[in-house]
């Protein structure tokens, strides 16, 4: 038995919970009806489906509560296990390049993380508690066709005014990308509309471009420095043929290099 199995046999078990609790619900009202109008036929009509339909949902809903295959121990040790292979072969079901690696289940741009203990993954910085494969899949490939918040030509002239901003009179050292991430998302809720997962990816998409210099002719570079040593403070960004692209700062010159 596999998770997307057990989901599956879930889901369906509570469609058909849900359908007899929908009758149910039809036939007290039926029987309100008869006895608010005094019909002491249709009341004993409604009475005698009343009780069809309680045995109906009794057995539905028992049928629902036991559907799930995995008692907490075994789905921990699924997860441990097997739930990698399951992911990876409904995210291949859906067109989509994997690869699994030390730091996870790599798909352009992403990396998923699985939490066997939260009974979660992580997808980039993201807790995502729906874990059944399918949805993943879709999820995954969902975040690999976000389109470019904006063209690598408009994202550069916005990295260059921030840039500016935050180096003031020392024009030309390197900002961490962080300080420019943070600077842009400063008004409430943006980060909402424009994650570090958005950001990472239009740094990758301006890097690959071909495109070095603003309108104005002011070159850029993007210097690793010490800064990819850590983790902290740097970007990671998987590439469509899997290599994992790591950023840390950002330096702009007024002479084109």
């Amino acid at each position: 038995m596999t998770f997307e199995a057990g989901f599956a046999d879930a889901e369906r078990a509570a469609i058909a919970a849900a359908k007899v609790v929908a009758i149910l619900a039809a036939t007290t009202r039926q029987l309100q009806k008869a006895a608010a109008e005094g019909d002491l036929f249709k009341m004993r009509k409604a009475s005698e489906r009343l009780s069809t339909a309680v045995e109906s949902t009794r057995q539905e809903v028992g049928n629902a509560q036991s559907a799930w295959p995995f008692s907490p121990e075994e789905e921990e040790g699924y997860l441990k296990e097997s739930f990698a292979t399951e992911v990876i072969e409904a995210a291949k079901k859906d067109g989509l390049q994997v690869q699994q690696r030390d730091e996870g289940i790599v798909v352009f741009p992403s990396i998923l993380r699985i939490l066997p203990t939260d009974r979660a993954v992580r997808i980039n910085r993201a807790r995502v508690p729906g874990i059944r494969p399918t949805r993943l899949a879709r999820v995954l490939k969902a975040i690999q066709s976000r389109r470019p918040k904006a063209t690598t030509e408009q994202f550069l002239e916005v990295l260059q005014r921030t840039y500016r901003l935050l180096a003031g009179k020392d024009y030309g050292k390197t900002v961490a990308l962080s300080r420019i991430y943070e600077t842009l998302t400063l008004l409430p809720g943006t980060t909402a509309a424009y994650d570090q997962t958005d950001f990472v990816r239009d740094l990758f998409l301006l890097d690959r471009s071909g495109t070095r210099t603003t309108r104005s002719g002011i070159a850029y570079s993007l210097p690793a420095s010490t800064g990819t040593k850590t983790a902290r403070g740097t970007y990671s960004f998987v590439a469509p043929d899997g290599e994992t692209v790591t950023y840390y700062g950002i330096r702009f010159s007024e002479v084109p290099e």
